[in-house]
């Protein structure tokens, strides 16, 4: 039995060439559980009539909001697009109607940050030959039945830009994730093509740098897995997930990580710290 976490031979390859691998049963149930409980509590604490944010990522006008900007090292809710009626009020509970949760919950929340700081964790980051890493951001997404919105493809160095480049997405199932409540789909090996556009913070607020590409969706392929699996992204890789219009949720944790030793992180990255984050380990 190997370090936990650590990936194999062949797990790298599969990394390397097609720009992400899953491990399965990564997390727990126990871990996948306490996660679960713990947003079910923050979300009872939450006061929905306090400030907001919509979030898109479609739409991004929404970032001009200062409570995306100082979410970077808080705990901040953000609603689906289609939560609200014309009059802007909540069409369903907010346990419902809530988006994602972030940025910055492997820092501040317990339960979170065991997870997000543990050794498992630490061990596949340093499989991957990191020498200093940080997270530099964490959400959990709920993708609501309904009315779960679609993530248009994207490439995660875009909005998490070292250079070089050295973003990695982490992404833990907290439910089964399946086409039907909408999965992520991956053009695998495009991370071979590199960065295709970047995502940019200025005084104007934020705009990406250049139009999106259009993708042939029949190179898509959908990463189905069960929870507790943990799915493992290239920063380059292109993916997305479409709606979801089935009437089963589809939780997950995110997390993504940077390299801070041989690498600059890009001072227009929407993320500004006050405070650098802690590294996961320094090798």
């Amino acid at each position: 039995m190997g370090i936990p976490g650590n990936l194999s031979p062949d797990q790298l390859h599969s990394f390397q060439s097609q720009g992400f691998v899953v491990l399965e049963s990564f997390a727990s149930p126990e871990e996948v559980d306490a996660m679960r409980k713990r947003m079910d509590q923050l979300l009872d604490e939450f006061d929905c009539s306090s400030t907001g944010s919509i979030f898109s990522t479609k739409n991004q006008q929404h970032t001009t909001d200062n409570y995306f900007y100082d979410s970077v090292e808080k705990v901040s809710f953000f609603f689906e697009e289609k939560a609200f009626d014309d009059d802007g009020n909540l069409k369903q509970p907010k346990q419902l109607s809530i988006n994602k949760v972030g940025h910055a919950l492997h820092e501040i929340d317990p339960i979170f940050k065991k997870f997000s700081c543990s050794e498992k964790l630490s061990s596949l980051m340093l499989s991957l030959n990191y020498k200093r890493p940080v997270i530099i951001q964490s959400m959990y997404i709920f993708k609501q039945p309904g009315i779960g919105g679609e993530v248009v493809p994207h490439q995660d160095n875009s909005f998490l830009y070292t250079e070089p480049t050295t973003c990695t997405g982490l992404w833990l199932a907290l439910e089964d994730a399946n086409i039907i409540n909408g999965c992520i789909w991956a053009i695998p090996g495009s991370q071979k093509n590199g960065l295709v556009r970047r995502f940019i913070r200025d005084e104007g607020g934020v705009h990406f740098d250049r139009p999106s590409p259009s993708y042939d969706q029949s190179e898509f392929v959908p990463i189905e897995v069960k929870a507790g699996s943990l799915v493992v992204i290239h920063g380059d890789l292109i993916h997305q997930s479409f709606e979801n219009q089935s009437s089963k949720s589809r939780h997950a944790y995110s997390l993504h990580v940077i390299d801070t030793v041989g690498c600059k992180w890009a001072p227009e990255n929407w993320i500004r710290r006050k405070v650098d984050p802690k590294p996961l380990f320094v090798s």
